[in-house]
């Protein structure tokens, strides 16, 4: 496997957890308060995370000096992104919340293009913005589907941009699942400051499975957005954030009872398409490379 092939893995892993999440929060957050939940999900989550990498004995807090700033930054992003997607997320369909985040793939390959000299060839930027072409078929921006909400989501487009370009530059030395903890720990302490501003409830039982799930799943969507931007090109990793869109399309129908239309599945459709093409194209580049 490629670090290009494994870092398209980790990115459909990634995006299946965070979306998974989302349409949990979605459920959750019509009975519990937005802030309680994520403080009480935080602590989970902080404490999950802190028993899995203790019992496989990868548990480690040790940031070195030079990426101490850049921990912390990525930190910054991240409660940033959360409370501005779930600011979006709350008021929005779950589709349309998910689409606006499509435009990641894109302002994070001119990001790393920018940053971290990357090339980018015409055939990635093509396939990128053919991609971006099939999400605005599925969303079919009008006036319903896109709100005032709309401008948290892109907010949060902003901040998870800066959020894995940061990452991407960590040394080798930064323990992933370390950062996974503190991140965790951190959202849960911004999400306890934010909570005082809300009447609290009880959980029942129905919230209290909901609650558990959406632990476990932001787990999967902390550690495996770390280890994404660890591996592999930027440019041919962040296409794959298209498959986000493809989840949500079908918890939306499972769900939510959202039924896309012709429109929408062709660019669902087209969105697949140009992920499968760059991940081909990269297996060919690098069976040249290798040969060569």
């Amino acid at each position: 496997m490629t670090p290009n092939l494994k870092g398209a893995c980790l990115m459909m892993a990634s995006m299946a957890s965070f979306t998974m999440n989302d349409a949990v929060v979605k459920l959750i957050t019509e009975d519990v308060p937005l802030f309680q939940f994520v403080l009480i999900r935080g602590l989970l989550t902080t404490a999950l995370l802190a028993a899995t990498a203790y019992g496989f004995g990868g548990l480690s807090l040790r940031i070195p000096r030079a990426d101490r700033s850049r921990v912390a930054l990525r930190t910054f992003f991240e409660i940033g992104s959360m409370i501005a997607f779930l600011s979006a997320l709350v008021n929005m369909p779950l589709a349309n919340a998910t689409a606006i985040l499509a435009a990641l793939p894109l302002s994070i390959t001119v990001g790393a293009a920018v940053f971290f000299g990357e090339p980018l060839g015409w055939r990635r930027i093509t396939a990128t913005l053919i991609g971006a072409a099939g999400v605005l078929m599925i969303v079919q921006p009008g006036t319903d589907g896109f709100n005032a909400h709309s401008l948290w989501a892109l907010v949060a487009v902003v901040l998870v941009t800066g959020r894995d370009l940061v990452t991407r530059g960590f040394s080798d030395d930064v323990p992933s699942m370390g950062v996974a903890v503190i991140t965790a720990f951190a959202v849960s302490l911004v999400g306890g400051v934010l909570s005082t501003r809300e009447a609290w409830v009880a959980f029942d039982g129905y919230s209290i499975v909901l609650l558990l799930m959406a632990s476990v799943l932001i787990i999967g969507g902390y550690v495996f957005s770390i280890l994404v931007m660890r591996v592999g090109e930027v440019s041919v990793v962040a296409p794959f954030r298209y498959s986000g869109l493809v989840f949500a399309l079908i918890i939306g129908l499972v769900i939510f009872g959202e039924w896309p239309n012709g429109l929408a599945l062709c660019g669902a459709l087209i969105v697949v398409a140009t992920g499968i093409y760059t991940l081909i194209r990269e297996q060919r580049l690098s069976r040249r490379q290798t040969l060569g």
